[in-house]
């Protein structure tokens, strides 16, 4: 049994997103316990091919192109899917034609959240379930964030994608809704990477305050903002402990900082109070990071994921309705809510002070928690394995 995989996966540039990476990992590792070979869509097939030990091949050739010529690639895709048209050898989405006709299903993993901030991953993600319908091959969607800004177009594609679906996962209830205001059959729960590894291990506290940020500011002025994070963090270090900076979307080797290690530096020189970095690495290494953290301060969204269900405090920085809804969607499973707008950073401190001096009632609600998050996700894993199988 192969299913056929699209996450927003494969490192190119030297430059590794850990939590689109973690998704896509944790899926593999569910879908092989039960019996099923995933091949993956890539936009880096070697790569993820040696990182996973699967078969990856290319991505359908959507990456660059305006609306209109996506619209018209995504109508040619669906046409040589049900034989009305060919493509030439050398496009990539043949790769992708080839594979469905030795699939058994389609997986639309974590990643890429369908929203009009991204077309590509709308096309990318609405294409591949179309093809796969025209094939006969059932289709699933998994730890998706839908939204909030979605064009009239794309929530019909995506609207489509999901009704046609035999099961669409959602990691925070207003997703959720939406989903199933489309007429989806929708599962809601935490996201796909929460387990990573098998999960919190019980591991001791490092002490330390991790942060790890991102350079989405919504428009806000670049200097403005990373002055205020540095002033908050230096409170925070006087108040809970030292600063530890990791990068989610960085380098994978040392060298010239970039993305987000790039913005990390420049915190870090506005600092007054000393700070270490640690390198990216990859998702399970991340993982057991945030899981062994003091207190968390992040405006990425997957060291919160794997943060939270270690009961780790999370202090979560929101820069608009997009992250606040996932920051918040991912909190709210364990029982934690701390989220602050980045025009609201002079409050952090004290923020994370309230949450150091709850730590022990955050470990424990967490504790509580887990293993009803842990049966419902191997509940979810157990129905998509079968439904693709």
């Amino acid at each position: 049994m192969t299913i056929l995989a699209i996450g927003d996966i494969g490192v190119t540039a030297g430059v590794i997103h850990i939590g689109d990476e973690a998704m896509f990992e944790a899926a593999v590792d569910e879908l092989a316990a039960r019996g099923s070979a995933v091949t993956g869509i890539s936009s880096a097939p070697e790569e993820s091919a040696r990182r996973y030990g699967i078969r990856s091949i290319r991505r359908l050739g959507f990456t660059g192109l305006a609306r209109e010529d996506a619209e018209r690639r995504a109508a040619l895709l669906r046409q040589c899917a049900r034989g009305e048209a060919a493509l030439a050898r050398d496009d990539p989405a043949a790769e992708v034609l080839d594979a469905l006709d030795g699939a058994t299903g389609v997986l639309i993993a974590g990643g890429g959240n369908l929203a009009s901030r991204w077309p590509v991953h709308v096309f990318e993600r609405t294409t591949l379930a179309a093809m796969a319908a025209a094939r006969g091959v059932a289709v699933a969607v998994s730890g998706q964030t839908f939204g909030p800004d979605l064009d009239p177009d794309d929530a019909r594609r995506v609207a489509e994608m999901t009704r046609a679906a035999v099961w669409t996962g959602t990691r925070e209830h207003p997703s959720a809704d939406l989903a199933r205001s489309w007429g989806a059959r929708v599962r809601v729960g935490v996201d796909d990477a929460s387990f990573l590894g098998g999960g919190p291990t019980g591991e001791p506290s490092g002490g330390t305050v991790l942060v790890s940020l991102s350079g989405w500011f919504a428009g806000r002025p670049a200097d403005a903002v990373e002055s205020a994070v540095a002033r908050a963090l230096d409170a925070v270090a006087d108040g809970v402990g030292p600063v530890v900076f990791h990068a989610h979307f960085g380098p994978v080797l040392p060298g010239a900082p970039s993305g987000d290690a790039a913005l990390h530096e420049r915190v870090r020189a506005r600092m007054r109070r000393p700070s270490e970095v640690v390198p990216s690495g990859d998702s399970r290494s991340a993982a057991r990071l945030a899981r062994t953290a003091r207190l968390l301060v992040t405006s990425r969204y997957h060291p919160a994921v794997f943060a939270a269900p270690a009961g780790v405090p999370v202090l979560g920085l929101a820069a608009d309705d997009y992250t606040r809804i996932k920051l918040t969607g991912a909190l709210a499973h364990w029982g934690q809510d701390a989220v602050l707008d980045l025009d609201d950073l002079v409050d952090a401190p004290a923020a994370a002070a309230r949450l150091d001096a709850a730590s022990p009632a955050i470990a424990e609600r967490a504790a509580e928690l887990s293993p009803g998050h842990r049966a419902r996700a191997a509940a979810w894993w157990d129905d998509v394995a079968s439904a693709l199988s």
